[in-house]
């Protein structure tokens, strides 16, 4: 009985050997998915919301992170200073500012 168990066995550490190169050539295609899946396009948005953040100017139409919508009167290095409504004036700090919006035309 003990003899077919040793027939059954691999032959000097045979088994083992092929596992670490099949983990390889599982786990690098899994990370290239997840690098152009997740990491690259949150690093994209991440490099366009530090050049909006530190191309604002006064005059310009933003909107925050919180919904509120106005123009920049003022800046500083970690605020801006929003105008929502006449002579009604906000400090948001400047890493809030999610976007411009371009100003609509009345007639």
């Amino acid at each position: 009985m003990i003899e077919i168990a040793y027939a059954m066995a691999p032959q000097g550490g045979q088994g083992g050997q092929g596992g670490g190169l099949s983990f390889l050539f599982m786990i690098v295609p899994l990370f290239l998915i997840f690098y152009f899946l997740l990491f690259r396009p949150q690093k994209k948005r991440a490099d366009e919301h530090k050049t909006l953040i530190a191309g604002l100017k006064k005059g310009d139409m933003v909107m925050t992170q919180g919904g509120l919508h106005g123009r920049i009167t003022g800046l500083t290095d970690s605020t801006v200073t929003l105008e929502i409504a006449e002579k009604v004036r906000v400090k948001v700090s400047r890493g809030h500012i999610s976007g411009r919006i371009r100003s609509e035309v009345r007639s």
